[in-house]
């Protein structure tokens, strides 16, 4: 059944107050098929505006919350997990965890700018890289922030292995070391047990 004939039958039965008990549970069972029909269309809608630039702030209110964290927390509870979270707040722990590691690693980034774009250049001047990762490179050191130099150096660090080590190792240790920033932003965020 379509949820508008859904909703003309919840409508219909609760204004007919000589409603059958049977008319009255078809009505129940309806309005909650309806109910859980129209909870996951939520996520999807969220996910266009969120596409389209529409912030937190502006979806707050046409959520019926009172902040932009309110809104994101409620989208992270109906919206499935792509990262294995079982429940809604694990999701947005897992958000807020990665956020803590996304601002340790940018801010790292950018103390080290100098460093990171210089690698970069000799990774560029290098060569042995494929047009892709060599195009990636260069675009990312012409962005204004240094943490796009991370993703595209992790990224042709395999090809820099035969001919280049040197360049090779120092990349894998930015690598690991931005892991690691992450992982302990992360558990700094966690609280102790014990």
């Amino acid at each position: 059944m379509e949820p508008e004939a859904r909703l003309r039958q919840v409508g219909a039965v609760r204004d007919d107050p000589g409603a059958s008990p049977q008319a009255l549970l078809d009505a129940l069972t309806a309005l909650r098929l309806l109910r859980e029909e129209l909870a996951a269309w939520e996520p999807d809608l969220i996910s266009a505006a969120r596409a389209r630039g529409v912030s937190w702030a502006a979806l707050a209110p046409a959520l019926g919350v009172a902040s932009r964290q309110a809104a994101e927390r409620r989208y992270l509870r109906l919206n499935p997990s792509a990262s294995g979270e079982s429940t809604g707040e694990g999701r947005v722990r897992a958000q807020r965890d990665r956020r803590a590691g996304d601002r340790a690693v940018a801010t790292w980034a950018r103390e080290n700018s100098s460093s990171l774009r210089r690698l970069a250049g000799q990774v560029s001047a290098a060569g042995g890289l494929d047009s892709e990762s060599a195009g990636r490179v260069e675009r990312a050191l012409g962005d204004n922030d240094a943490t796009a130099l991370l993703s595209p150096l992790a990224a042709a660090n395999q090809q820099l292995e035969a001919g280049h080590e040197e360049l090779a190792a120092e990349v894998a240790a930015i690598t690991e070391h931005t892991d690691r920033l992450r992982r302990d932003a992360i558990d700094s965020r966690r609280p102790v047990t014990g």
